[in-house]
């Protein structure tokens, strides 16, 4: 089985991302503050270089529609579409997030970052289960607009 090059790369940036997100999460338990504040921002360069890889790949190739059995396209869809939500919601709230603690809001800071963390593990979660979708489990369909490869237009 040959795996394509740049979702596979941008997806393991996503998962290096999630796994940063879980060792700073487990620093700040024990109050290492300096190591936290670097891990949480390497999370983010690692997020970063995935939606950098991913938007690169879907303005200038395009994206994989689902091409396994037509009796389940519908669930993909709906699945991609919470993925999709959960990603968008994630990175606004792991921005506000990262400004919250640079800016030593700490008290907010405290109060976003789990939720924001607990959303972008399930965010790297529902990554992973696309991309073993698309590319693992079935055949990868067609390379389209994002429209035609979410919704099958």
């Amino acid at each position: 089985m040959s795996l394509p090059i740049l979702p596979t790369i941008s997806t393991s940036f996503i998962v290096l991302s999630a796994i940063t997100v879980a060792i700073g999460w487990g620093q700040i338990k024990q109050r290492k503050i300096e190591q936290h504040k670097k891990t949480m921002l390497l999370a983010a360069v690692f997020a970063v270089i995935f939606f950098v890889i991913y938007a690169s790949r879907t303005i200038f190739i395009g994206n994989t529609a689902f091409g396994g059995p037509d009796d389940i396209k519908i669930y993909y869809t709906v699945f991609l579409i919470f993925h999709i939500t959960l990603a968008t919601v994630g990175a606004v709230l792991g921005i506000w997030t990262i400004i919250l603690g640079l800016k030593n809001n700490l008290e907010k800071h405290r109060k976003f970052g789990p939720v924001t963390s607990i959303i972008w593990f399930f965010t790297a979660i529902t990554g992973v289960a696309v991309y073993l979708l698309l590319y693992v489990f079935y055949k990868g369909g067609e390379t389209t607009s994002v429209i035609k490869a979410i919704l099958g237009f």
